[in-house]
């Protein structure tokens, strides 16, 4: 059944407001997406009635509080078709989700001579971790090379891989390009060669289905808030043998049995993970948005980003100067681009102007932008809230844009 866009719209209190003079057109979605009703109620109910700490107490409100934040976990599970809740472990976003798994995993099983790999397509996040680990650990650090399209070269990739090869570390979905790589004959592949698999999942987990048992993959990491949640969350889904056999991240409260002073026994998965009093509000808050979700369906909301890309495709591609920038065949509903010579920062500025919000810059893609030969790009990100009437605006003041330079 198609989504009824005008009350999904009514759900989400910051769209209806003006900017610059201008109604609000949010097309920033791939930094950040828009929080729905739901997910502010639960916080507020949440200080407003249930505020204590977790798993520790035994009152009233610490039961809730408790019973609220494992229901997000199991919420998570289901969502990603995790085996088990003890497999999510909650982290303050998806970049400490890498850190974790690079500084236990990599601090135990990565030594002098491994072979580490990425692709060009990294943000920093799944960048410099694993440069970091290679230089303590006297690793070696690969990378996947893209076409001129922005898609990843999959003949190359196996050539890269050997005995060597411990770990591959690949982003599911590009924030700077929207490219969906074909990840899962990249697990495939690296599980061949005995390497361990994390996928960076922070786009991904919010345009399409994510089954981490059907990819197979060893980790995946993502956020709250690009899944309409709050800021400050993470996700790190790990296999149950890999996280066992991994070192605690932290040391504190929570992640302990038993401690003396002579030796400290650690507890089991996750609270293993989970050192100190967690985000409670917004992990309970999260699970409204994965209600959201699923109330409207993945399968739903899909078809509508997949129609308003192609919709905006055919609208920006129709301007004089407008150039795409990423033109992968498999993409979620991201576009970058720039006009003619002139600077992102320029083009966004312009079209904030006109009350259009969109990202400029390098996008955390750095090494991206190089091999493409660019100083950034300017990307509008579509989500379930957004319509075809916005798209008319930014066609509209892109091709206003287009014609100052033209002149």
């Amino acid at each position: 059944m198609p989504i009824n866009i005008e009350e999904i719209r009514n759900l989400f209190p910051v769209l209806h407001q003006e900017v610059n003079g201008k109604p609000l057109v949010y097309f920033d979605n791939a930094a950040t997406t828009q929080k729905p009703k739901q997910v502010l109620d639960a916080l507020v109910q949440y200080y407003e009635l249930d505020n204590s700490n977790i798993h520790r107490g035994a009152h009233t409100l610490a039961d809730r509080a408790t019973r609220y934040y494992e229901n997000t976990r199991s919420a998570i599970q289901k969502f990603i078709n995790a085996k088990e809740e003890e497999e999510i472990i909650f982290t303050k976003g998806t970049t400490e989700s890498i850190n974790l798994v690079a500084s236990t995993f990599g601090r135990k099983f990565i030594s002098k001579g491994d072979e580490i790999i990425i692709s060009t397509l990294e943000h920093h996040s799944n960048i410099v971790p694993w440069q970091m680990l290679c230089e303590e650990k006297g690793a070696i650090l690969k990378i996947i090379p893209i076409s001129e399209e922005g898609e990843i070269d999959l003949e190359a990739f196996e050539n890269l891989l050997s005995e060597k090869t411990k770990f591959v570390s690949i982003v599911h979905v590009s924030n700077a390009l929207g490219t969906i790589n074909p990840v899962k004959q990249i697990i495939k592949s690296a599980h061949k060669v005995g390497a361990r698999v994390l996928l960076d999942g922070a786009q991904s987990t919010s345009h399409l289905e994510v089954d981490v048992q059907d990819l197979d993959c060893d980790f995946l990491a993502f956020s709250a808030h690009k899944l309409y949640g709050p800021t400050g969350l993470g996700i790190l889904y790990g296999k149950r043998e890999v996280l066992e056999s991994m070192p605690p991240y932290q040391g504190g409260g929570e992640m302990i049995k038993e401690v003396s002073f002579e030796k400290t026994t650690y507890n089991e998965i996750p609270f293993k993970f989970e050192a100190g009093t967690p985000n409670i509000a917004d992990v309970i808050a999260f699970a409204k948005a994965i209600e959201f979700i699923q109330q409207l369906g993945k399968k739903e909301i899909k078809e509508h980003e997949d129609e308003l890309l192609s919709y905006a495709t055919d609208g920006l591609n129709s301007i004089k100067g407008f150039i795409p920038v990423g033109t992968a065949k498999e993409k979620v509903s991201v576009i970058s681009f720039n006009i003619n010579e002139m600077h992102p920062f320029d083009v966004g500025m312009m079209l904030d102007a006109n009350g259009i919000a969109v990202r400029t810059g390098h996008h955390c893609t750095q090494p991206l932008m190089h091999r493409l030969g660019l100083e950034g790009t300017v990307r509008a990100s579509f989500s379930v809230y957004n319509t075809k009437s916005e798209i008319d605006r930014l066609v509209a003041a892109v091709s206003k844009i287009a014609k100052i330079k033209n002149k």
